[in-house]
């Protein structure tokens, strides 16, 4: 474990960095300092030398031949004056006219004279008799010709003695810099300090290699969104659950192309615990739980549990529980049916007990003998005649149309029972608080093409929401728990084969409920 956070080592590095980049740029200075302290002498004795070579005292001693007091006392006036060591007047033979040192004129100019002999100003840094100095030598022209020339020059030591106060400055203004830079990086670590929790970057890593793989590796869809509903994590099961082809970080959860059932809780935070929709084709139980840190809402975190097939088997045993309760009624008819047909046998009447016997039978043979074809399907069969049973123990008129017909099926009996069995116990709940309950239903199924219509007499589905109840979940049952995944479980057997299912208004006054799938159509789609 780290001991060291991540903040802190930033601040080190940060530090460091700007102690460096101080120090360069001090040493940059320095140097600058310098080569400006030189620069500015050159260019200041350059000057003064010119003026010398322009002063009538100058032309005046160098025409004549021979130094002179005037000459002297002006070149001893003018560098005090100028803040320079020494200016030297010389004729054309470099014989020095005045310097500094009075021992030193009458004798030669110690030094180069450069493009000053082609009447241009010449500068150079030369050991001289006062020393290394930066000097300049300049032309004294009369007539257009060269009679004499003016040496203006500041030792090297003065130059250097103006240093320390350049340097001073320089100081200043890197310490100024150092102390402002490591007050901001102290206040960037603090603010990265509260941003990774005062983490190191090893724990940070980590952490996110762990979470990262445990959130990709469960087995459950995981959604993280944060308040403004921007995605900011999908693990790859919810990808799938949703049917996402691209990883949706950093896209608003309203722009996945998801149903507005899911969408809008999702925003508003109102989503119910364990709340069934449907997506797609998917039923999923969706959860969303408030994230928060330290008081303050970060997002929410929303989960997704597959319940596909749950519901699907779900629907399934419910026709089967049913068919079941009512076999079980069915069973008591049966035993007093029986007793009645022994009474009759033993009161020696025969003909009526056997056609009392056959007399239900009959009714059941002869409407399957109407609908089913060559080609039996006793599964939809089974279905068909438990549920007139059920309709039968429930006192509802169950009328199948005889113009039905079944030869074979483009769907599987498990989806046939799904589509069919939904519908009539959507249709049996609807009538079964009406004073007239009656339900009509045509099949028509070849190999190739599945119809399935059926009529109720209830109150029917209001108009604004016959074009949702297939995607929101919708029921007719008056205890709607766990119930609502009807229609939904129909719908989404209908568009895998690429069918169509609608609702209308009933000619019986309710709902009109039209299955029609062409197995066929489906094929040259998808090609």
């Amino acid at each position: 474990m780290e001991t060291r956070s991540l903040a802190r080592r930033y601040l080190w590095l940060i530090g460091a960095l700007l102690l460096v980049e101080v120090a360069l740029m001090a040493s940059m200075l320095a140097l600058d300092s310098r080569r400006y302290q030189h620069d500015r002498a050159r260019v200041r004795c350059t000057h003064i030398a010119q003026a010398v070579a322009l002063s009538p005292v100058t032309r005046q001693a160098l025409v004549d031949g021979a130094p002179s007091p005037d000459l002297t006392a002006y070149a001893r006036d003018l560098t005090h004056a100028s803040s320079i060591d020494f200016i030297t007047v010389m004729d054309s033979s470099r014989v020095r006219y005045s310097h500094p040192d009075p021992a030193q004129v009458g004798k030669t100019f110690i030094g180069d004279l450069g493009t000053a002999t082609q009447a241009e100003p010449f500068t150079q840094q030369y050991s001289g008799t006062l020393g290394p100095s930066m000097r300049a030598v300049v032309p004294v022209m009369e007539g257009g010709r060269i009679i004499g020339y003016v040496a203006a020059g500041v030792t090297i030591e003065r130059i250097q003695n103006a240093l320390p106060t350049q340097l001073g400055i320089i100081s200043g203004l890197s310490a100024v810099l150092l102390v402002t830079g490591l007050g901001g990086a102290l206040l960037v670590a603090r603010q990265l300090r509260r941003e990774t929790h005062g983490l190191g970057a090893t724990e940070l890593a980590s952490m996110y290699e762990y979470h990262d793989s445990m959130l990709h590796a469960v087995r459950e869809g995981l959604l993280l969104l944060d308040r403004d509903g921007t995605v900011q994590l999908c693990n790859v099961e919810g990808m799938r659950l949703l049917g996402l082809a691209e990883d949706p970080t950093g896209q608003p959860v309203s722009a996945l192309g998801l149903p507005s059932t899911l969408v809008a809780p999702l925003l508003s935070g109102t989503m119910p615990p364990d709340q069934v929709l449907q997506v797609a084709e998917r039923i999923l139980v969706v959860n969303q739980q408030p994230a928060s840190f330290k008081g303050r809402r970060t997002g929410s975190v929303v989960t997704f549990r597959d319940h596909t097939e749950l519901q699907s088997i779900t629907g399934e045993l419910a026709t089967v529980r049913g068919l079941t309760e009512t076999l079980r009624a069915q069973n008591h008819e049966a035993a007093n049916r029986l007793h009645t047909v022994v009474s009759l046998i033993e009161m020696g009447d025969t003909d009526r007990a056997a056609a009392f016997a056959t007399e239900e039978l009959a009714d059941r043979q002869a409407v399957m003998g109407r609908i089913a074809g060559g080609q039996r399907e006793p599964i939809f069969e089974a279905l068909l005649l438990g549920k007139m049973a059920q309709a039968r123990e429930a006192g509802i008129e169950l009328v199948i149309d005889p113009d039905s017909h079944l030869a074979s099926m483009p769907i599987s009996p498990s989806e046939a029972v799904t589509v069919v069995g939904n519908l009539l116990d959507n249709a049996f709940e609807a009538v079964r608080n009406c004073s007239t309950r009656r339900v009509e239903a045509f099949v028509q199924s070849t190999a190739t093409s599945f119809v399935f219509e059926l009529e109720d007499s209830g109150p029917g589905v209001p108009a604004e929401l016959r074009d949702t109840i297939f995607t929101r979940g919708w029921t007719s049952k008056a205890d709607d728990q766990g119930h609502g995944l009807g229609l939904a479980l129909v719908a989404q057997v209908v568009h895998r084969h690429g069918g169509t299912i609608t609702c209308g208004v009933s000619e019986l006054g309710g709902a009109l409920f039209s299955v029609e799938i062409d197995a066929e159509e489906a094929v040259e789609a998808v090609a």
